[in-house]
């Protein structure tokens, strides 16, 4: 695989510093029972590295020790892959956070896995799903044959629990990723246009639709390098810079915890393996950082930064402005 990150190192992005740690972005591991052109983690079925137990509970006391934590934020990979994964939901939801799963929806009709919607809906956990596309062709044609009617029938799964229902307080939302190296189209348009269409031909109902531009790096950053596209990208993306934007990424709120516990200002970062660090440059891990030492850092930014200030602006909640 072609490396993208001694190109993404030389970048004029603005300098970024850590506000008050709210939510925690858990990869659970890489192993996924799909295996996506535009995956930034490159997951896959052959992975095998996944969160340990020992973790799960360091997690569980850096939430103990710091009340501003709120929201536990899990994906991988399939983040249900894990063992530990219901674990974790269970003694996050007795405290009190909010749990958001990031599904891929096809994972609910695994082998093994036929209670999994059920479980979300008994927890009240907010399902973030990937559905990079309305339309069959597209989808199939960026995660794999079948993919998409797999999805579908998730998506139905999760609106019999009541997912996604105005009268309900289960909370479905979609993730719409672009084809290729453009940035994604408007939100708010985009997301009636999902509604209509998901409506009309499947009956399926949801919350919000949230856009994410692709990121310059891991499986995506190596096609657009074999292809001659890598600078063309970046151009466009350092082209539509906002600077208004920066206010809101979520690297200010929010860290990245990867398998074995190290710490990273976002989860793009972590797949480059750039560490969040101390003050005398040590990679920090969950066991033994505090709240406090994460407040007012430095955080790690280059190229692919871009993404994220872009036109509209994309983090993992969706469009920033």
């Amino acid at each position: 695989m072609l490396a993208t990150l001694p190109l993404l190192r030389q970048t004029a992005f603005p300098a970024l510093t850590r506000a008050c740690i709210e939510t925690l972005q858990i990869n659970l591991g890489y192993r996924c029972n799909q295996r996506c052109l535009h995956c930034h983690v490159n997951a896959g079925p052959n992975r095998t590295e996944e969160m340990d137990a020992d973790t799960i509970d360091a997690i569980l006391r850096f939430v103990d020790a710091n009340a501003q934590v709120r929201t536990l934020d899990l994906t991988g990979g399939a983040p249900e892959l894990n063992p530990h994964f219901r674990r974790l939901v269970i003694s996050a939801r007795a405290r009190g956070l909010k749990v958001i799963d990031r599904c891929n929806l096809t994972i609910l009709s695994e082998p093994g896995h036929e209670t999994l919607a059920a479980f979300l809906a008994e927890h009240g956990v907010e399902v973030v799903a990937s559905l990079p596309c309305y339309l069959e062709d597209n989808v199939d044609a960026q995660r794999g044959k079948g993919v998409f009617e797999a999805s579908i029938a998730g998506l139905k799964q999760l609106n019999a629990l009541g997912y996604g229902r105005p009268d309900s307080s289960l909370t479905l939302n979609l993730v719409y990723n672009p084809q290729g190296a453009a940035l994604p189209p408007p939100q708010e348009s985009l997301e009636a246009a999902y509604k209509t269409h998901l409506g009309e031909h499947f009956g399926i109902v949801f919350n919000q639709l949230f856009t994410l531009a692709n990121m310059p790096i891991q499986r995506f950053g190596s096609t657009l390098l074999s292809k001659g596209e890598f600078n063309r990208y970046m151009d466009l993306l350092q082209s539509a810079h906002r600077a208004d934007n920066l206010p809101g990424v979520m690297c200010r709120s929010q860290i990245s915890i990867d398998w074995q516990g190290k710490l990273y200002d976002c989860d793009f970062n972590q797949m480059l393996d750039l560490h969040t660090e101390d003050a005398e440059g040590r990679p920090l891990t969950i066991h033994e950082v505090s709240a406090a030492q994460l407040e007012g850092g430095r955080i790690q930014v280059a190229g692919h930064c871009y993404g994220c200030t872009a036109g509209q602006g994309s983090s993992c909640g969706g469009a920033l402005s």
